[in-house]
């Protein structure tokens, strides 16, 4: 009997192991045209460097909009599901904003974690186009939230200028 609950402790705990291990691959694209895939209405763009993403939002006069996610994080899952596929949230983004998504456990996404000390997710920056971080926020941030986040990145450049 003891040794029949150790088993099923053991493959409890193996199986949870493997359940929680995410897979890993790189993108090799430097696209800069909206990712269409999820049906997003914001105009991500996808890029292996994060310093492209600041360059075309130094040409565009634009600020950068950045969600460090995971795929197993349930409120990026949301955001993806509710936040980035309203029409009107994205009109507001994609005016003034270079809208760029990174897997923080991928690829570049390694790289953007480590240098904004991202450690919750999903983890959203306002960036300015020189990669200075506006606005920081951890955890889900819905239309209102958002807005009110990018509205205040917005001001912070139009105080310096």
């Amino acid at each position: 009997m003891k040794a029949t609950k150790m088993n099923l402790i053991y493959m409890m705990a193996v199986s949870t192991i493997l359940i929680l291990q995410s897979c890993g691959s790189t993108k090799s694209t430097v696209d800069t045209t909206p990712q269409s895939k999820h049906n997003f209405a914001f105009d991500f763009v996808e890029s292996n460097k994060l310093q492209k993403v600041l360059d075309l939002a130094e040409r565009e006069n634009k600020l950068v909009f950045l969600d460090v996610y995971t795929t197993w994080c349930l409120p990026c899952q949301m955001m993806e599901k509710d936040v980035f596929t309203d029409k009107t949230t994205a009109d507001i983004i994609n005016k003034d904003f270079i809208s760029y998504k990174v897997d923080a456990e991928k690829a570049n996404g390694l790289n953007v974690a480590f240098q904004y000390d991202v450690a919750k997710y999903p983890t959203i920056l306002f960036l300015d186009p020189q990669g200075n971080v506006l606005e920081r926020g951890e955890g889900a941030h819905y239309h209102t939230k958002l807005i009110n986040m990018a509205e205040r990145a917005l001001a912070k450049v139009n105080v310096s200028e």
